[in-house]
C-alpha cells in the first residue's frame, strides 16, 4: 500500500553533515506520520526522529540538536537532516510510515561516520 524509496546514504566524516531522502508513494502523503529509525551493528533498532501529519516532530535524546527531520508534502518526501556527525552514529537507517496498524519500511541506507 504504501512505498518508501531512500537516498543519500554515505560515507562522512565526524563532525560532517549528511542528508537522507525518503519518497512515498501509495498514499495519501500528508496524512502519513513518518519516522526515521537506524540500527548499528550488534544494537536493536532505534527510533530516530518522526514528524507527525499533523505537524510535530520527536527526537530521540542521542541525536536532539543535531538531526533535523523534515517533510515536503508537495514531493511526498521525508528529510533527516544529520550534522555533528558522530562515529556512534554510524548505522543502517530506515524510513517507516504506520497505517492500519501495518508498519512500511524502507529499503534502508547505510551511513557511515569515520572517526
Amino acid at each position: 500500500q504504501v512505498q518508501l524509496v531512500e537516498s543519500g546514504g554515505g560515507l562522512v566524516q565526524a563532525g560532517g553533515s549528511l542528508r537522507l531522502s525518503c519518497a512515498a508513494s501509495g498514499s495519501i502523503f500528508s496524512t502519513l506520520t513518518m519516522g526515521w529509525y537506524r540500527q548499528a551493528p550488534g544494537k536493536r533498532r532505534e527510533l530516530v526522529a518522526t514528524f507527525t501529519s499533523w505537524g510535530s516532530t520527536n527526537y530521540a535524546d542521542s541525536v536532539k540538536g543535531r538531526f533535523t527531520i523534515s517533510r515536503d508534502n508537495a514531493k511526498n518526501t521525508v528529510y533527516l537532516q544529520m550534522s555533528s556527525l558522530k562515529p556512534e552514529d554510524t548505522a543502517v537507517y530506515y524510513c517507516n510510515t504506520r497505517k492500519y496498524n501495518n508498519d512500511y519500511w524502507g529499503q534502508g541506507t547505510q551511513v557511515t561516520v569515520s572517526s
